[in-house]
């Protein structure tokens, strides 16, 4: 039960340098993974779209990765996550439209 956060770390930071990213770009990727985590929370808000495109721009990356120096088949997940993303931003995006006018 204990221990497996290291190898999950470890398994997505050899990923990682396997596309030529290091530490700190893992680092960041995971705070904007956080922070859309956090605004999905606040439904029907700008921020939660606001966190949403979060997500999806992770995804599109990771989609974008996986096709380039794996195979498709490794970016099922994001492929899902960003599909439903998707769906999601284009649900809220009226509530981005209120704010900016």
């Amino acid at each position: 039960m204990t221990g497996w956060q290291k190898k999950v770390f470890e398994t997505q930071l050899a990923m990682f340098e396997s596309y030529g990213l290091n530490r700190q770009v893992m680092f960041v990727v995971g705070l904007v993974e956080l922070f859309g985590a956090v605004c999905i929370w606040f439904q029907g808000s700008w921020l939660s779209t606001l966190g949403t495109a979060a997500l999806l721009a992770t995804s599109v990356g990771a989609i974008l990765c996986h096709l380039v120096f794996d195979t498709w088949r490794d970016g099922v997940p994001a492929i899902i996550t960003a599909t439903l993303s998707a769906f999601v931003l284009w649900q809220g995006w009226n509530s981005i439209g209120s704010v900016i006018t």
